[in-house]
């Protein structure tokens, strides 16, 4: 059994330190030849604010998805991560996170944390229910105000 990775998944917020979280799994994707994937989840807008609004949010929605596309081409294209190896989904974070690692056979799942004290403030509650649920490796690339650079 080798322990090469084969596909990456980098897993990132659109903040501005996203870049620094695809650049850490870049090389290993280099290295062991594999497949980089990057994503990004939102969260539905009807779930943000309770299901209460009596409106249809799909406009807004596509907005948003529009906008977190360009944001993810303009951490990703950088990285030639190819356009159908960036992907928005909407959900829960965790779960949308598992669910396509699952689905593309992802051996690596990379995600941003930020340096805080306590272990579930170190990942950030994100990356602590990706590090759970997850059925393969994950990476906590720590990120933030914090750090050195």
């Amino acid at each position: 059994m080798s322990n090469e990775y084969r596909h990456v998944l980098v897993a990132v917020d659109l903040t501005k330190d996203s870049h620094k979280v695809l650049e850490r799994a870049r090389p290993i994707a280099e290295r062991n030849q594999a497949k980089l994937s990057i994503m990004h989840t939102l969260e539905p807008l009807g779930f943000a604010y309770g299901g209460d609004i009596p409106m249809d949010l799909t406009s807004i929605q596509d907005q948003l998805d529009d906008h977190a596309k360009q944001r993810l081409a303009e951490i990703a294209d950088p990285c030639n991560v190819a356009r159908e190896d960036q992907h928005v989904v909407v959900g829960m974070p965790d779960t949308e996170i598992h669910r396509f690692a699952q689905e593309h056979d992802v051996d690596l799942i990379v995600v941003g944390s930020h340096g805080r004290a306590g272990f579930a403030l170190l990942l950030g509650s994100t990356s602590t229910g990706v590090l759970h649920g997850a059925k393969c490796d994950v990476l906590a690339v720590r990120v933030g105000e914090d750090t050195d650079e």
